[in-house]
């Protein structure tokens, strides 16, 4: 009996040794197979470059180097696509012909490069040039700045509605220690009514997110103007003015499918009582090297217009004089019904350094009502001693001592030719 049980055990231990060695031979079998899956080639294969470009990328994912500067990438085409043809690149480059070496796969350690076994290498990818550039708008404050606004537009054409949304506003310089800012926006020439934000309390960097909408007509719509005043409240419920923003919607492509986000600088409002005939806002600038003086016709406010309607039309010519001889003039475009219109338009004139002695400007504001005659409200000279005095004299020099430079000041019209 003790032999037989014996025999069997023996018989049992040799079954379940033989089934062990099978499992093991299977999983051995079946490992080697997905290991060498990807490696089958379809035609005897050479030692390129390529490879050692692959060796060097396995490599440095073990070691990286200590260099601050980056690796180029190889760009590589996948042995599948080999048969195809590439000639159509964006590049106008032609990829490789079929003679050329493919690249040997190794055995040892595998990275995920090894697995490209046979690829065509067209070239490397230099990952610096594919970096987002960085945003300053947060950082890079001009000394002087008192704040910085952000916001966003789009027009929506069918139901001729302006969007508007207040983002954020950064770094504003209140009166006291605490701030506690609102913001009330615009739509120039309506100066009587306007959409106002929520206050944000005690903060200097307000984050507003509300929407704002304004019905206007799409006729109309290039001859409006954006305005958002930032107010701080005070403890005695009292709104101090820290900054503005005035923006001009003529220069801008409003679609349904096109949302603007813009920021600006805030300005100081002129908090001085326009003079007489109303101000005028401008900047000059004067570049050497091309010889030629530009002028900015921002905006101009307090014109005593003789009739206050969507006919009235306000326009500004800039005229170039030398002895007091006709040079050149230009014009803005005519802005309805507003006593405080606002242009942000460029002109450039030619004008040589040695005649800057005896050259002079002429900024000229005018009114016009249809089936009219044109009316003249107010004018300005700005250039050297031999025409003007004062703050037009300081302007023209202070332009001329900052080449390149957009120099910016008010200005008050008078009545006199």
């Amino acid at each position: 009996t003790e032999q037989a049980v014996a025999v069997a055990g023996g018989i049992i231990g040799g079954i379940l040794l033989i089934i062990l060695i099978g499992i093991t031979a299977y999983l051995l079998w079946k490992k080697f197979c997905c290991l060498f899956s990807y490696e089958k080639l379809t035609s005897p294969v050479k030692t390129t470059n390529a490879n050692t470009i692959f060796q060097d990328q396995s490599i440095s994912e073990i070691q990286p180097k200590s260099t601050s500067r980056s690796r180029s990438i190889p760009f590589v085409i996948p042995p599948t696509l080999h048969g195809r043809d590439w000639i159509n690149l964006t590049n106008e480059e032609h990829v490789q012909e079929d003679s050329d070496s493919y690249m040997i796969p190794q055995s040892g350690p595998r990275s995920s490069f090894h697995s490209l076994a046979g690829a065509y290498v067209v070239g490397t990818i230099n990952p610096e040039l594919y970096k987002f550039p960085e945003d300053k708008s947060e950082t890079d404050f001009p000394e002087g700045n008192i704040g910085r606004l952000w916001f966003s537009i789009e027009y929506e054409q069918e139901s001729e509605r302006l969007l508007v949304t207040l983002i954020k506003v950064r770094k504003l310089q209140p009166p006291a220690d605490s701030c506690s800012p609102f913001v009330k926006i615009y739509l120039l020439p309506d100066e009587r009514s306007y959409l106002q934000s929520k206050t944000k309390r005690k903060t200097l960097n307000p984050q507003f997110d509300e929407n704002f909408v304004f019905q206007v007509s799409s006729k109309m719509l290039l001859q409006r103007t954006l305005k958002f005043l930032v107010y701080h409240v005070d403890k005695q419920k009292k709104h101090h003015l820290l900054g503005q923003v005035i923006f001009p919607l003529k220069n801008e492509t409003l679609t349904d499918d096109n949302k603007l986000v813009i920021w600006r600088d805030l300005e100081k409002e002129n908090l001085e009582p326009p003079s007489e005939y109303g101000d005028i806002q401008f900047s000059l600038s004067y570049n050497d090297y091309l010889g030629r003086l530009t002028v900015v016709v921002l905006r101009a406010r307090g014109l005593k217009l003789q009739e206050e309607s969507h006919a009235v039309s306000v326009y500004v010519k800039v005229s170039l004089m030398n002895h007091n001889k006709f040079i050149k003039s230009k014009k803005t475009a005519a802005v309805l019904g507003s006593p405080n219109p606002v242009y942000n338009e460029t002109f450039s004139f030619k004008a040589d350094q040695t005649e800057l002695d005896t050259a002079s400007l002429s900024l000229s504001v005018f009114q016009s009502i249809k089936g009219e005659k044109t009316h003249l409200l107010g004018r300005v000279v700005v250039g050297p001693f031999m025409y003007t005095r004062g703050k037009e004299l300081e302007h023209w020099n202070e332009m001329i001592s900052k080449p390149k430079e957009l120099v910016k000041r008010w200005h008050a019209l008078c009545h006199s030719m």
